[in-house]
């Protein structure tokens, strides 16, 4: 099942069903939409948190699990609640026009929650791409903003083009480095395609999200080498060790196999989130477990009309990805997908059985921070 070849950090369908359906069956149990989103809800609220914002977030982060990006979904909720209970990320308010144009917006987030000013962004980005054909909004003073997909799938749903990037606390180090100076830097691209159907690429430019190594460790399970290296710089497929005082590699990993264009990527999301917002960038991003202060982060959101260019975009698009999976396959059982089939084969299978599944542990956690600030525990549907 998806789900679980998502939490292993592999999407190339390298684990045995038989072994996925073991680990189902003794160390996930499924949880129901509306179970999800109201945890979250009376966690936020219950540290202040208005019940709009809650909202916006329980959206964020459920869509993030039923997507399959178990690093960006729930298990991020403990961050959100320690963000907002130590002061460090504002309860209400609302984000703050600095500049504007038909086609253009400077945003001060006004430190709230990070799904609040990516959505107020968002909306306003797609708004003036269906005026002008293009819109583009970036903003500084925010907070981490869970899955970029999430925005840039919004332009996707109106007919759009979106590209939505973030700059993020400093985890990787460099090509040829050994300070950890640059974050993940988050990348997404949303096209629409015929029928429902869509392009979608969402990933860090890191090997994998940071996130994936602490899922990791969550289960107990080593990581792959290749996704990060230990306080000296050496490789390392131990989680604690990058978790305390290591780091990721840029996607593409050492110099010899491609890690400078990862390196490049997230130099290029740092510029369009970080350097233009006038947020904090680079090594001046406060870590992630500071809360003496804002993060100020700043998030960057480009939406471009394709019906102003070339006619039938949609046609070729789905022309494009059909080409694709089409094509001949390795192996007969895994045949050729493009970004965001494994997403829509997670969903399927959510909407199948009702919720989605979380592993034990994850489930533990959330009841031991429903004890912590005393909301009703999470109620498992098996």
């Amino acid at each position: 099942m998806a789900s679980n070849i998502y939490l292993n950090g592999s999407t190339n369908g390298d684990i045995s069903k038989s072994v996925v359906k073991e680990k189902e069956s003794n160390q996930f149990k499924l949880i129901g939409k509306n179970e999800i989103h109201d945890f979250i809800i009376d966690c936020m609220t219950s540290v202040g948190t208005s019940e709009k914002h809650s909202k916006a977030l329980a959206d964020l982060l459920y869509t993030a699990d039923y997507r399959g990006h178990f690093s960006h979904g729930i298990n991020r909720l403990f961050n959100y609640v320690e963000d907002v209970s130590s002061g460090a990320c504002n309860k209400d308010g609302e984000p703050i026009i600095l500049n504007e144009t038909q086609s253009i917006a400077w945003i001060d987030g006004n430190n709230l929650l990070g799904p609040v000013v990516g959505l107020y962004c968002m909306s306003l980005a797609i708004e003036k791409a269906l005026n002008t054909g293009i819109g583009y909004v970036t903003c500084k003073n925010s907070n981490h903003f869970g899955i970029a997909g999430f925005y840039s799938l919004l332009a996707s749903n109106r007919g759009l083009i979106g590209i939505v990037c973030s700059n993020t606390s400093p985890c990787n180090v460099p090509t040829r480095g050994k300070d950890i100076v640059i974050g993940s830097n988050p990348l997404s691209v949303n096209a629409p395609g015929l029928f429902g159907d869509y392009f979608s690429l969402d990933m860090a430019t890191s090997v994998v999200a940071f996130g994936k190594v602490e899922m990791n460790q969550m289960m107990g399970l080593d990581i792959p080498k290749g996704w990060g290296v230990d306080s000296k710089g050496e490789p390392t497929c131990k989680h604690d060790k990058i978790l305390k005082g290591g780091a990721m590699l840029p996607l593409g990993g050492e110099e010899i196999t491609g890690g400078y264009k990862g390196y490049g990527l997230a130099m290029m999301a740092e510029i369009m989130s970080g350097i233009v917002s006038g947020s904090d960038y680079g090594p001046h991003v406060k870590k992630w477990t500071d809360k003496s202060r804002p993060a100020n982060l700043g998030h960057s959101f480009l939406v471009i009309n394709p019906n102003m260019f070339a006619p039938n975009f949609e046609d070729r698009m789905s022309d494009l990805m059909d080409n694709l999976r089409n094509s001949n396959s390795l192996e007969e059982q895994h045949r050729v997908i493009v970004p965001g089939d494994l997403a829509r084969s997670h969903m399927k299978e959510a909407d199948k059985q009702m919720g989605v599944k979380y592993h034990t542990n994850q489930i533990s956690s959330l009841n031991s921070l429903a004890d912590k600030i005393g909301v009703n525990k999470i109620k498992c549907a098996l």
